[in-house]
């Protein structure tokens, strides 16, 4: 039996803003997000902007996992390292496996473009409940470098060698 290629399979995406002075109208990261998963073929199934509190983080994102109809959740905002920044500590209770390599990856691929400024990122993953949470920087030029360089292969059924959406979707099945 030879193994096939899969096709692309769309996932329903959530974007959540973290911040104490924007408002949607404002969110350029939020809306760059959008843009680009909807232009890669997957679906914004939500949208939200809270303050920087861990307990409106967890409100928002707990209804998210909780609807299986939510994939992955997108949030961008709150992974600095100043005193507000609390979204590492309001997901990392959420997840029920860390997805360690992300948070690594991003600095990584950082470091080209902001140097050793990429030290202070705390971008973090996870899955909870079956689904992907990805706690991006606020800049949308860090969202766009996460994006471009990480989810967008990823959150992709035909990256080879291994992708995240089998695990969200079940087992591609060609019903032809």
């Amino acid at each position: 039996m030879t193994k096939t290629r899969s096709p692309f399979r769309p996932l329903n995406i959530a974007v959540l803003t973290v911040s104490d002075t924007r408002s949607l109208a404002e969110d350029t990261s939020g809306d760059a997000l959008i843009t680009m998963l909807t232009e890669a073929g997957h679906q914004l199934i939500h949208r939200d902007l809270v303050k920087d509190d861990i307990y409106d983080m967890r409100a928002v994102v707990s209804q998210w996992i909780a609807n299986k109809n939510v994939h992955t959740v997108l949030i961008t905002g709150g992974t600095g390292f100043y005193s507000r920044d609390s979204t590492p500590e309001a997901m990392t209770p959420l997840f029920d496996k860390n997805i360690e390599g992300f948070g690594e990856l991003f600095r990584q691929v950082s470091y080209d473009e902001i140097g050793t400024s990429t030290i202070q990122s705390r971008a973090v993953a996870g899955l909870s409940n079956k689904t992907l949470i990805f706690c991006l920087p606020g800049s949308t030029s860090a969202c766009k470098t996460a994006w471009n360089k990480i989810l967008s292969q990823q959150l992709d059924a035909t990256c080879r060698p291994c992708n995240f959406v089998e695990m969200l979707l079940g087992p591609y099945q060609d019903n032809n």
